[in-house]
This record gives structure tokens, C-alpha cells and sequence, in this order.
């Protein structure tokens, strides 16, 4: 069965095209600037890489245009739409009703229109993925994969926030996690490469986006992530958490009005924000290279912060087996793994700095006297995605 997995953001498109028959991606692309006159769309089918620039106004002229694609003499990957056998969406936000995957129908949309609330930017982006989909594929069965069932296993006392109750109960205002798709991945990716599932993971997913996740025998504990994906370690342009006392400080201060103070904590914050040079952390780390203190500032606070989570969820499991980094950054960033463990060293959690300098690779990078043993994984949501996919529709 041929899987096309969706990752439907703000003005983005990311997609794979998977045979599940060998688990072998034909395609990937991504498709930036939709709705904007000049979008983009870079793709690879079958190692071969090309990029086209071709408006799309929606996400319906997006999915079009890349399944033309796929259909064309030039391509061949397949002959018509109709060997799109399923398709699998990322959808962020779940709420509490979704506590595992499931095929979409109009109960499962309606749900997901509900958790609008508690995911503006991101959930609109999905349905209109889902509802493209339903137009041009019309015969493909459809699967939601959730960003937050993954954490869905957290106790009350891990995910309530000490607030008044009623915001919980009117408004299900409380912790819900992010990149759970990524850290089940993870949990599963450990287990097989060390031979046993009853252990404690903390996994570091790094990149633009970052959040932590403490692991139990396979079931997420807790997570840095709350309410928002803006909860947690800094990141690359969000803030992270911050003093709730700042941001109406800074608003009258700066007359800055909610949906504003929103954009800036989300877009112009984290190691961007104090750095001033780059929304890329490869360019941070050139400039602090260099000796750009405010590049070294970002680094240095960002490594402390997730450190001091590490130390953190050592308590919610009571120690543990592994520690994992993963995510862009996680998997290519030797500087910033480096950087976050030496905080770690008193705890006998040592890394090998030789083994260490390695990129996007599957490796144990501790000591043999580690008390925790670190590994970097290269993340992989979109199999996750598509195994769930086939998993539910074959």
C-alpha cells in the first residue's frame, strides 16, 4: 500500500510518499509560502532532488500540484491517484477525546474543529489538509495522528496547572505535550536497538522546536510542553517559560496588545531573540565560534535550561536508563550536546566528546562509567504516521 503522509502548517506544506509494503519513502517535499504569489515547492523522488516555484493559493492547489507530480511522466511514481491507498495527517491538537490514532470521519473533524481553541495556528492548517484531501482523493481512507495522545498517559497531578479549577473543567485549560509523535518514535527506535522495553527514557527532542519528554516502559510521564508548544526549554524563536508577570509588564510598557505579545513570544524570542543573528542555530553557532557574546549567551542559557529539565525529570522517573537526543539539532548539534551534558557531569552522566562529534547518526555517545547511558536517534514522525495509517486502514 502506498501511504501519503500530510504535515500541514500556517503557510506549509511537508509530505511523503511511503510504500508500506517495504517501509522504502519514494517522495518527500515541501512545499513553503502557500498563499503567497512565490511558492515553493522542493522535492526528491527516489534520491533525485528538484525544486519548482508554482503559486498555490490553498492547501487544496498545493496537495493538486504535488500529486500532478506524482502522476507525471517525469516522475512515475504512480499511474493515477487511485494507488494513493491512504493518508495519514498530522494534526496537533487532540485535545483529551484522542488518546491514540484514529480514521478520520465527521465526529473525528468535528472534534478536532473544537480544539481550534487550544490550537489556532495549527489545527485550521490540518482541517484544511484533511478537507483537500477528501476533494481530490475522494476514494483514499484518512487518519489523523495526533501531536498530544502520546501524553495523554500523564497523571492529573502532572498535567492540572495550580489555576483556578474551573478554567480545567469549563475550558480544559492544563498540560497537554507536543512532538509526541516524534518522542513515541523514540521510545519505540530505543527498544529495539537495546533489546528491552522496560526502561526510563528522557528524550531531548531538539531543533526550532523543542521540548523534553520523561519516558516510562514506553508511556510518556511528562513533557516540558503545556498548554501551548510554546511551554518548556527555549527554542529557536519562542521564549519558552518565562515569569507570567513579564508579559503583561511588557505590554503596557511596550503598549504591545495580546495577539501581539502572542507573535513575539512565538516568532521573535528564544535563542533568535537573544542572539540577534539568526532563526537558524547552525548560524548561532558560527557567530559564537567567533566570540559574539550574545550568540554564546543563547547557547550557554538554552544548554543550562534543558539541562536543568534533565535534572528535573530524573526526579518524575526516579532516574533512568537512557537519555536521547534527537530532533534537527538534537541529532546534529555535537556543540549543543556537548554543552548541555557538561552540566551533567556531576551526576557521573559523561559524555565521550569523541564519539560525540557525529551527525544525524544512530550512536551511543557516554562513557562505559556513565550512570546513564546517551544516545543520539534520528527522529522519524512521518514513519510513525504512516505505519499508523496502514496499520488502521489495510
Amino acid at each position: 500500500m502506498l501511504v501519503l503522509v500530510l504535515n500541514c502548517g500556517s503557510s506549509s506544506l511537508k509530505c511523503q510518499v511511503i510504500d508500506m509494503d517495504k517501509e522504502e519513502r519514494i517522495m518527500k517535499g515541501h512545499y513553503d509560502r502557500i498563499g503567497g504569489s512565490r511558492s515553493t515547492l522542493r522535492y526528491n523522488v527516489r534520491g533525485v532532488k528538484k525544486e519548482i516555484e508554482h503559486p498555490a493559493r490553498d492547501f487544496e492547489e498545493a496537495i493538486k500540484e504535488i500529486l500532478n507530480l506524482l502522476v507525471s511522466s517525469e516522475n512515475n511514481v504512480i499511474k493515477d491517484f487511485s494507488e494513493i491507498g491512504a493518508v495519514g495527517h498530522r494534526i496537533v491538537h487532540g485535545g483529551e477525546k484522542f488518546k491514540e490514532s484514529v480514521i478520520i470521519d465527521d465526529d473525528v473533524i468535528k472534534t478536532i474543529e473544537e480544539c481550534i481553541t487550544l490550537a489556532p495556528l495549527h489545527n485550521p492548517a490540518g482541517l484544511a489538509g484533511i478537507k483537500a484531501c477528501q476533494k481530490l482523493l475522494p476514494n483514499a481512507k484518512m487518519v489523523a495522528v495526533f501531536d498530544t495522545s502520546f501524553h495523554q498517559t500523564m497523571d492529573e497531578k502532572t498535567f492540572i496547572y495550580n489555576l483556578p479549577y474551573k478554567y480545567y473543567t469549563d475550558y480544559k485549560i492544563r498540560k497537554y505535550g507536543f512532538h509526541g509523535i516524534s518522542h513515541r518514535y523514540i521510545a519505540r527506535r530505543l527498544s529495539e536497538i537495546v533489546g528491552r522495553y522496560d526502561m526510563k527514557i528522557i528524550n531531548c527532542h531538539l531543533g526550532q522546536g523543542a521540548s523534553l519528554c520523561a519516558i516510562k516502559n514506553g508511556k510518556s510521564i511528562d513533557t516540558t510542553m503545556g498548554l501551548t508548544p510554546l511551554a518548556g526549554v527555549p527554542m529557536g524563536t519562542r521564549c519558552g517559560d518565562v515569569d507570567p508577570s513579564i508579559i503583561p509588564t511588557v505590554m503596557k510598557l511596550y503598549d504591545i496588545k495580546p495577539d501581539e505579545m502572542l507573535r513575539i513570544m512565538n516568532k521573535e524570542s528564544g535563542a533568535w531573540g537573544v542572539s540577534g543573528v539568526s532563526t537558524d542555530f547552525r548560524d548561532i553557532e558560527r557567530a559564537a565560534a567567533q566570540g559574539d557574546e550574545r550568540s554564546i549567551l543563547a547557547l550557554e542559557s538554552r544548554a543550562y535550561i534543558i539541562a536543568q529539565y534533565i535534572a528535573k525529570f530524573l526526579v518524575t522517573l526516579q532516574g533512568a536508563d537512557y537519555i536521547v537526543f534527537t530532533g534537527g539539532v538534537g541529532e546534529n548539534g555535537f556543540e549543543e550536546r556537548e554543552r548541555i551534558c557538561n552540566y551533567l557531569e556531576f551526576m557521573n552522566i559523561k559524555l565521550d566528546k569523541e564519539q560525540n562529534k557525529v551527525r544525524g547518526q544512530e550512536k551511543l555517545l557516554s562513557t562505559p562509567d556513565s550512570s546513564i547511558k546517551i544516545y543520539t536517534i534520528p527522529t522519524n514522525e512521518e514513519i510513525m504516521i504512516a505505519r499508523d495509517t496502514y496499520e488502521l486502514t489495510k
